[in-house]
């Protein structure tokens, strides 16, 4: 072996173990956002609604996401008007719209099924930017929408003979968050390069955990927000391990390996949410839900190699 071979083995071997903390922390971050639908489910068997619901999460999460915002804009230049209406308007669509239409269809659905349909989050912006900005599409891209949309169908189709008319409501509630947060990430784009990912993350979070409190101040009386125990330390998990947690990690992650990669390995979300639904909540795990989760992966990889 020559001398530079010999220099060049310890070099190959670094390179695989330096994207290890990066895959892990990728891994980490899909795993806890998965297991927010889990945990809504559990809370929902001690009779809270979804208004209610939400707002106990948001407020535990509050004070994590105005820390982040302050400490992401350290040093930075002060917000103009432009950019506090851009943040108001993404907190809106990206956070608390998506956020309550996810609570109140998850009333209807499996986690399973809700996990699939969020995953179909990149096929819904790369149709907003076929619609809204006139943006081609390739006959590769048409493909994996097809394969994707096909599993989700699948699933669909299966609950709906379970569920009945409930199944299509929840269903339609939770694309509806797809598609509320896929026009935060259409329309975010320049205001992550004005303020940074994290700053912007922590202003916009903070704006949907205002509005979701609003919301129930607005809609409930104060005496709702005495819910079971078991609902409180459910939201505190909820709002630490499954919100704010993941939204680090997979920043993190993005810093290390790249948000392709990172993109990538978010695919085990699905997974471990059905995983974590048979489990946890007892939800079957059929040849429909295997079949369909399949399709799914597939396609949103295709869609991914489509764009390299």
């Amino acid at each position: 072996m020559s001398t530079s071979n010999v220099a060049a083995a310890p070099l190959a071997a670094a390179a695989p173990r330096a994207l290890w903390p990066g895959l892990l922390l990728a891994m980490a971050g899909s795993i806890a956002f998965s297991g927010k639908a889990i945990i809504v489910k559990l809370a929902y068997r001690h009779g809270v609604d979804a208004v209610t619901l939400i707002m106990c999460r948001m407020l535990f999460a509050l004070p994590m996401f105005l820390l982040l915002a302050w400490w992401a804009g350290r040093g930075k230049p002060a917000l103009t008007r432009r950019d506090v209406r851009m943040v108001v308007l993404l907190g809106f669509c990206g956070y608390y719209l998506a956020s309550f239409l996810d609570f109140a269809g998850l009333q209807y659905i499996s986690a399973s099924l809700e996990r699939l349909i969020l995953y179909l989050n990149p096929t819904i912006v790369l149709l907003l930017g076929v619609f809204v900005f006139h943006r081609k599409v390739q006959r590769r891209q048409l493909v994996a929408l097809a394969v994707s949309y096909c599993g989700v169908l699948l699933v669909f189709g299966h609950e709906v003979s379970l569920q009945g008319t409930h199944a299509a409501l929840g269903a339609a509630l939770v694309f509806g968050s797809a598609v509320s947060y896929a026009v935060y990430l259409v329309y975010s784009g320049e205001e992550v390069r004005r303020l940074g990912a994290l700053r912007l993350t922590g202003l916009a979070t903070s704006v949907a955990c205002v509005l979701c409190i609003v919301q129930f101040l607005v809609l409930r009386p104060l005496g709702a927000a005495m819910v079971a125990p078991e609902v409180i330390w459910l939201s505190v998990l909820n709002a630490t391990l499954c919100t704010f947690a993941p939204v680090l990690m997979v920043m993190l992650a993005i810093e290390r390996i790249g948000a392709t990669l990172s993109a990538q390995t978010g695919m085990i979300g699905p997974l471990s949410t059905i995983l974590m639904g048979v489990l946890i909540l007892g939800e079957p795990f059929t040849a429909w839900v295997a079949a369909g989760t399949v399709l799914v992966l597939a396609g949103i990889w295709l869609l991914a190699r489509a764009r390299v």
